[in-house]
Formats: C-alpha cells, sequence, structure tokens
C-alpha cells in the first residue's frame, strides 16, 4: 500500500492555530466545536485521550497497530484506521500530518492516502480557555477520493455527518 497522501492540502487544517482562516479550493471545509465541560479533570483526561485515537475509537472504529506497539499518535505516523459496517470492515489508509501537545491544546490532523473513500485531512483538537472550559473541534478539508471511491463520494458525505456526532461525544465523560 502507497504511503503517499492522496492530497495537496497538507497541513491546511492547522490543528495549532485558535482560528482557522484559510480553505484551499476544491475542497469542503468543515469545523465545529463542542463543549465537553469544565475542570482541570477533564481537561486531563480529555487531552490524554484525544492523543491516544480515543476520539477515533470510542467512535467505533478500529486503529490498526502492530502487536505491543502503544496506540500514541506521532507526526508522520501511517494507521489503518477500520469501520465496521455490519458483517462489512471499511479500510481508510491515513497519515498523522501534525500534532500539537501544549499546555491548553493538543490534538492532532492525519491526512488520507490511497485507498480512503474521501481525500482531504481532519483534525481533532481539544483546547481549554483561561475560565477552565474544554473544548473540542473538528476541523476538516474533503473532496472526492480519486478512482471509483469518487462515485461513492455522496454515500461518504452522509457518513462523515454521522461520524462527527459521534466524534462530538466521544470524549465526553
Amino acid at each position: 500500500m502507497s504511503t503517499e497522501l492522496s492530497y495537496d492540502a497538507v497541513g491546511h487544517t492547522h490543528v495549532a492555530d485558535d482560528n482557522w482562516a484559510s480553505t484551499p479550493a476544491g475542497y469542503r471545509r468543515y469545523e465545529k466545536s463542542t463543549h465537553l465541560g469544565d475542570g482541570e479533570q477533564l481537561w486531563l483526561e480529555a487531552s490524554t485521550a484525544v492523543l491516544r485515537w480515543s476520539v477515533k475509537t470510542r467512535s467505533g472504529f478500529a486503529v490498526l497497530s502492530e502487536p505491543g506497539e502503544e496506540l500514541r499518535v506521532r507526526e508522520s505516523q501511517d494507521r489503518t484506521l477500520v469501520a465496521s459496517l455490519g458483517p462489512f470492515e471499511l479500510r481508510e489508509p491515513v497519515t498523522v500530518v501534525a500534532v500539537i501537545d501544549d499546555a491548553n491544546r493538543c490534538g492532532f490532523a492525519y491526512g488520507t492516502r490511497d485507498g480512503h473513500p474521501v481525500s482531504g485531512e481532519e483534525a481533532f483538537i481539544v483546547h481549554r480557555t483561561p475560565d477552565g472550559a474544554v473544548w473540542l473541534t473538528l476541523r476538516s478539508l474533503t473532496r472526492p477520493a480519486r478512482g471509483t471511491w469518487r462515485l461513492a463520494f455522496p454515500a461518504a458525505l452522509v457518513a462523515q455527518r454521522w461520524y462527527r456526532f459521534r466524534y462530538a461525544r466521544a470524549l465526553r465523560t
């Protein structure tokens, strides 16, 4: 399987930035922040969880790794995400393109590789405000994938909306 990314807007979800200003031409842009709650304990749990792929695993995905390998995001890390749809499995090859792990902001973005049903980037960012509020921000840039997946793009957009709802719930305790 190719480890080459399937899109050209690498890093454009800007995980380290509070504000996301630019959208490359040809992509659907999405951004939404969800208040997870308040307090130091929630911050510690949510910030640790997001860097261990929990936003994906708690949303119904499996994140494939090597036996004994720690499930923690690292920049340039290749992973295969697996969504189970009844008896069927959909494999989504991705590469982590950015990681942020600061005192008040942490998260990551991954980019799609060939074989993913869409082309683009998705980011999961946990951040807290000075008053102790903890937030999860989802950002994505999406366009149709190459090849036969292009025909399934409308269905992929429906699935994407459903999973975004699940992501918003994933880190609430």
